[in-house]
């Protein structure tokens, strides 16, 4: 019996690890003092590379986030270190820049429910597996 038991915690504290992964940009620890000496686009770009997102309404603003996702076994997953840099552009020169930290970021809660798609077709595992019959070339044929 003891034996099964310690079976057992021993499988229980395997699937128990503890891994970060670091999610979109890597900012350098003073990124503050360095985005301050930034006057255009091409500065930004060497120093940082291209923005994950630029804005299409409004003034133009890129978008430069990171953070470090926490997977920690059957926990919930978390992240932490999240940093956001907002930088506001016009032509070729930088006009403002923003940086936003853990703290400063609102916390938005994901609704659990899905919207439905109209005329979607809700097919099980077994309908799933049927309809892609056929429907995919094997490999090397250049199909």
């Amino acid at each position: 019996m003891k034996k099964i038991i310690l079976i057992f915690v021993a499988t229980a504290l395997a699937a128990c690890t503890f891994q970060t992964k670091h999610r979109g940009y890597v900012f350098p620890d003073d990124l503050e003092t360095k985005i301050a000496t930034v006057k255009t686009t091409a500065q930004l770009e060497d120093l940082i590379g291209s923005p994950q997102a630029k804005t299409i309404n409004g003034e133009t603003v890129w978008i430069y986030y990171g953070a470090d996702e926490n997977y920690h076994g059957p926990f919930p997953l978390t992240y932490d270190n999240k940093t956001v840099l907002l930088v506001w552009v016009n032509g070729n020169r930088v006009v403002r820049t923003q940086v936003l930290h853990d703290n400063e970021l609102p916390d938005v809660k994901i609704d659990s429910d899905e919207t439905e798609i109209p005329a979607a077709i809700e097919l099980n595992a077994l309908q799933e597996l049927f309809n892609n019959v056929g429907r995919f070339s094997p490999a090397g044929l250049g199909q």
